[in-house]
């Protein structure tokens, strides 16, 4: 009786989502509802999971190790951390935001649901056993990882699936700050780009529901102590200006030092977990002259807000602060940016407004005043996102006061870090990964694939002797645009077009024994290589204004392994693009037809479910070439994982085909439907 109340709950449950997911306006309502819920929860367990480490790291056992614990507990939690990073989830590593942007532009917002485990964990030994971090990168990551997970079960398009990454990340700041509006900002501001209504309201809603969650945990209270503000003088604005000049270089330094710190452990060929070791080592023996700079850093923070700090010590933490949290990460810990930009801001804002107040009493308010609106310039500076800056310090204010010299430090800081810095803290990492969010999807989809993956293995190469009369013939029979000549170092030196040969072509029959190739070449000063991407390969394009180029091999230079072709190029961007806007959709709608029934997409492009073909199993996608070789994309595999429930992935360049595998394949419907038949 019971099994058959289950089946009928079941049923209704599934036939009422069913209507939901039919409605857009009502999907777009309550799944975001739900994602906002979750994530205000994972904020609560995240923050529970730190209490308990640090329990466990900095409890009574250690009292007689002294100072020797204070260096040995940061390289023992940094060493588990690294573990984690190396056997489980690389995503588990630095501060998350970044891979969040990354998904979102290049992944059609596909997060593994393992982050959700992984960044919590891994970010919260970081944070409790005294890791230079905050908690909000972890907890935006981990919010849009709920987000990705959502819309993976419901087989949602890019679009879609985007916007449910943005409600988890915004869900994640709001229940991280108790600032709602912040975090709907955040994730338009800084993930999006994008203040459309049709996105923004279902962030908006999962802000608002996060925040429910965090308040019913901890109240309504603000992240931090709050000094009360007031504006002294009004000629104090021209020092909230220097202020936001200041702060600016302080983000900028910040910047520069983390990203020398990630580059120097990245050179390091050693394991995750020795590199993380190391660094928590150096940071252990650092903290022990400034334990202040141990984990969030709420304290000291709190400290420099109520004036209950010295100045030297104000002017020395901001220092020690940039050199713990780049040692932190950039030796591959978990955590976030968010805090430790803060607290530089508020030791930088603490420290200048105690000289200040000192100079000029009467026309200066107290230093909690300058920590407070520096908090949110250096954020700006650091992350070049002034509104979700400006409506973090806003909302745990609550005081329209202190709007004026907020809106002025924040806008001169976040004016001079986009001046000085092309990107920000965030960016900055994607684009020594070839990702350039700024620029749009097309010149990350160009920037995702390589030269190996559009080439065309032929080649015409000739000699220097090669006759006029052999060159015309090598081009009747051919399709290629130029024929190359290698010279003695193997190298290809010189080409010859169709125009060099249209301007000999009307003396034929008296040079065509007489002219040699090396007579009327001109120079060839471009080559690929196979591993370079497709952005790069553009860029040759327009600059030299020729139709294909000569690819070498990556590993050795004189090795010449076929041409790519402009028209190759354009076709492989616009396919890709097609199918990035169409996979998710059509995905879903394949999962209500048959197998083998090629589903029509748009006008002759179709749509088909194939199991694996024989031949193809044991293989790398990129060792059988479906894309020349029959005349098809592979948009996503479809397999049964091990409690038997069908997962889906994008297929990779790597990828080996599996006997259970069920390809999605794209193409002509003859192409599609002769594939199926092996």
């Amino acid at each position: 009786m019971k099994k058959i109340k289950m089946r009928k709950i079941k049923h209704y449950f599934l036939h009422l989502l069913n209507r939901i997911r039919k409605s857009e306006q009502a999907f777009m309502v309550v799944i975001p509802i739900g994602i906002g819920l979750v994530g205000g929860f994972g904020a609560v367990l995240l923050r529970t999971l730190i209490h308990f480490f640090e329990n466990y790291f900095w409890g009574p056992w250690g009292n007689d190790l002294g100072w020797l614990r204070t260096l040995l507990v940061p390289a023992a939690g940094a060493f588990l951390v690294g573990l984690i990073v190396h056997f489980f989830s690389q995503e588990a590593k630095g501060h998350g935001v970044p891979e969040v942007m990354e998904a979102i532009a290049l992944k059609n917002g596909v997060i593994r649901p393992r982050v959700v485990f992984s960044k919590a964990i891994a970010s919260a030994i970081t944070i409790a056993s005294g890791g230079s971090v905050g908690r909000e990168g972890p907890i935006v990551q981990i919010g849009s990882a709920i987000g990705s997970t959502i819309g993976q079960v419901f087989r949602l398009s890019r679009r879609r699936m985007q916007t449910l990454v943005s409600c988890g990340a915004a869900a994640g700041i709001a229940a991280a700050f108790n600032a709602p509006i912040a975090g709907a900002m955040f994730s338009v501001e800084i993930l999006l780009g994008d203040f459309a209504v049709s996105q923004f309201t279902p962030i908006v809603i999962s802000s608002v529901s996060a925040t429910v969650v965090s308040r019913l945990f901890y109240g309504n209270y603000p992240a931090f102590n709050v000094p009360k503000y007031e504006l002294v003088h009004p000629v104090e604005l021209l020092p909230y200006a220097l202020l936001g000049v200041l702060t600016g270089f302080v983000a900028i330094l910040f910047v520069k030092v983390l990203n020398y710190f990630e580059d120097k452990f990245d050179s390091v060929k050693k394991p995750d977990y020795v590199k993380t070791t190391i660094g928590g080592l150096l940071l252990g023996l650092w903290g022990i002259s400034f334990p202040q700079v141990f984990g969030v850093g709420y304290k000291a923070m709190d400290m420099a807000l109520l004036e209950r700090m010295d100045t030297w010590l104000l002017f020395v933490l901001i220092f020690a602060k940039i050199l713990a949290t780049s040692l932190t990460l950039g030796s591959g810990s978990s955590g976030g940016i968010f805090a430790p930009s803060l607290f530089m801001g508020a030791m930088t804002g603490g420290f200048f407004g105690k000289v200040l107040h000192t100079l000029f009493p009467a026309v200066t308010a107290g230093p909690g005043a300058y920590a407070l609106v520096a908090m949110s310039s250096l954020v700006a500076a650091s992350t070049h996102a002034p509104i979700t800056a400006i409506l973090i310090i806003f909302e745990m204010t609550s005081d329209y006061k202190i709007i004026l010299p907020l809106m002025i430090a924040t806008t001169i800081s976040s004016l001079m870090a986009t001046k000085l810095q092309r990107g920000s803290i965030y960016t900055l990492k994607l684009l020594r990964r070839g990702v350039n969010i700024s620029q749009g999807k097309e010149l990350n989809v160009l920037r995702s694939m390589k030269v190996k993956d559009v080439m065309r293995n032929s080649v015409e190469i000739i000699t220097p002797q090669t006759s006029f009369k052999e060159i015309v013939e090598r081009f009747i029979s051919t399709n290629h645009s130029y024929l190359y000549i290698k010279d003695e170092c193997g190298q290809l030196s010189e080409k010859i077009s169709h125009a060099e040969i249209s301007v000999i072509a009307p003396q034929y029959e008296l040079v065509k024994d007489l002219v040699v190739a090396q007579d009327f070449s001109t120079p060839n000063n471009l080559v690929v290589k196979e591993d370079d991407n497709l952005d790069f390969v553009m860029r040759q394009f327009g600059r030299e204004n020729i139709s294909e180029i000569p690819v070498v091999s990556k590993n050795n230079p004189d090795e010449v392994v076929g041409t790519v072709w402009r028209i190759d190029v354009i076709s492989a961007y616009n396919k890709e693009i097609l199918k990035k806007d169409l996979v998710g959709t059509v995905s879903s709608m394949m999962s209500n037809c048959s197998r083998q029934t090629a589903v029509e997409v748009t006008d002759g492009l179709y749509m088909m479910e194939i199991e694996v073909p024989r031949n193809f199993i044991g293989k790398q996608i990129k060792d059988i070439d479906v894309r020349n070789q029959y005349g098809v994309e592979i948009a996503l595999i479809r397999k049964r994982d091990q409690k038997n429930k069908l997962c889906t992935r994008h297929p990779d360049a790597r990828y080996i085909f599996k006997e259970d595998d069920n390809l999605l394949i794209m193409g002509t419907k003859n192409k599609v439907e002769f594939l199926s038949g092996f």
